[in-house]
């Protein structure tokens, strides 16, 4: 019998293995470290205020702060760099030199991304989670603290997000259902048929899916306990949308069902599987409902949920696909900023809306880069033609198709444009807390 590994929750972020509250009030700082004393005596500062994923039951559980430092950000600390070579390449790299992998193209690409994303700038990502703004602010009251006194670091951006009490994003579908089950976080996933994980698929220095000592970066009391974590600001063009689902549609009725066939669930967040004729929000609003199910067994074609629907990309669960699909999970969590385009307006307003998001995993390449490029941006992996990308977050360049399997004969939407554009983002790395404790001793 398989006994799950124990984790030094004590010494891992909250961040990392907590789902976050609902609804909730977040906030994203970016900070740049000019001085190396000041960057250390940050740290120490931040090893206070962060909260590690013990004690869930603490009165403090839906508030905390975590803490995520780039590349570029090691290196202005003074983290030597044959310590920096044993990172991920991805990582050393950064997100801005991975653009064309990830089809950050055209709108997407960096040189259109919002100021400081992408550039050497970006050292030290501070995120500050609670259950409303008020408790929000005063979490974000200890991280200013915790700048305090340091000339030689600046707070260069600042990001507020939320989620309202219905989850749902800006183009309108509720949110946050899906997250994996962890072999010993005590976390439990939200799909019941789903075998556990191993730890080291989302926090280094346990055993993952294909080994039982994957690589971690040096020395090991920086990488132990540790993750990376993808953060991406993301523009939704909701007002086009809406028009390109009117447009294919022959009536409001008809819109919905092609919204639930591109995402594969309805707005309810009611999965396809479950309710594939009609929405049920009662299943959607279900969290023992709204996450059970599968693909393989009564939908290997398709007919209920698309091959190539957003949902069933992201994560195929048990579907025919080539590959192993358990070694390209990740945690994914989104919250909204801008406000909502009210319902019926077809046309853009000008206000920037969309998703601030973060994936959190072990391996920034079989996991966050695969998705990406080829879950998402190709459909070898399902069946589908070579144009045909994700429909609702792919790289579309407006001459895109989606396969919607139906008997006699399947329906086939063209056109698809890039409704999700890419404004910056960053990979990063959050340390464990005696990490973050041993980058405030650094002496180099």
């Amino acid at each position: 019998m398989m006994t799950s590994p124990v984790l030094e929750l004590d010494d891992i972020q909250s961040g990392v293995l907590r789902p976050r509250p609902s609804p909730f009030a977040a906030t994203y700082i970016i900070v740049r470290i000019d001085e190396r004393k000041a960057g250390r005596a940050f740290m120490r500062r931040l090893s206070d205020v962060v909260v590690s994923a013990a004690n869930p039951e603490s009165p403090g559980r839906d508030t905390w702060i975590s803490a995520a430092l780039s590349c570029q950000g090691l290196r202005a600390l003074g983290v030597p760099e044959a310590s920096l070579a044993s990172f991920s390449p991805q990582f050393q790299e950064g997100m801005a030199a991975r653009a064309k992998f990830l089809a950050d193209v055209g709108d997407s690409s960096p040189e259109h991304w919002e100021s400081p994303l992408g550039s050497p700038d970006v050292h030290v990502v501070v995120t500050a989670v609670s259950t409303d703004a008020q408790r929000l602010e005063a979490a974000v009251a200890r991280a200013r603290e915790a700048l305090h006194g340091f000339p030689g670091i600046t707070a260069i951006w600042r990001q507020d997000c939320h989620v309202e009490p219905d989850e749902k994003e800006p183009f309108g579908f509720k949110d946050g259902i899906s997250h994996p089950a962890i072999a010993g976080s005590g976390v439990p996933g939200t799909n019941p048929h789903e075998v556990p994980l191993k730890p080291g698929e989302f926090v280094l220095g346990y055993p993952d899916e294909i080994t039982d000592t994957p690589l971690i970066p040096q020395p090991e009391i920086l990488g132990r306990n540790g993750s990376y974590i993808v953060f991406r600001k993301l523009l939704q063009r909701v007002a086009a949308f809406r028009r390109y689902l009117k447009a294919n549609a022959k009536n409001a009725e008809d819109e919905e069902l092609l919204a639930a066939k591109i995402m594969g669930r309805w707005r309810s967040g009611a999965p396809l599987a479950l309710s594939p004729e009609a929405d049920d929000p009662s299943v959607g609003a279900d969290p023992k409902w709204n996450n059970n199910f599968q693909f393989k067994a009564d939908d290997p074609i398709g007919y209920k949920t698309p091959l190539g629907s957003h949902i069933r990309r992201m994560n195929p669960r048990d579907s025919e696909i080539a590959g192993v699909m358990r070694i390209h999970r990740m945690i994914r969590r989104g919250s909204a900023y801008g406000p909502i385009l009210p319902d019926g307006v077809l046309e853009d307003d000008g206000a920037d809306r969309g998703l601030m998001f973060a994936f959190v995993g072990a391996n920034l390449g079989r996991q966050f880069e695969f998705v990406q490029s080829e879950w998402m941006n190709h459909s070898d992996f399902f069946g589908g033609s070579s144009s045909e990308r994700d429909p609702i977050v792919g790289a579309a360049d407006g001459g895109g198709t989606f396969s919607i399997p139906r008997r006699p004969v399947k329906r086939q939407l063209q056109g698809l444009q890039r409704f999700v554009v890419t404004r910056g983002g960053e990979y990063c790395f959050l340390p464990g807390l005696r990490a973050l404790r041993w980058l405030a001793d650094l002496d180099t």
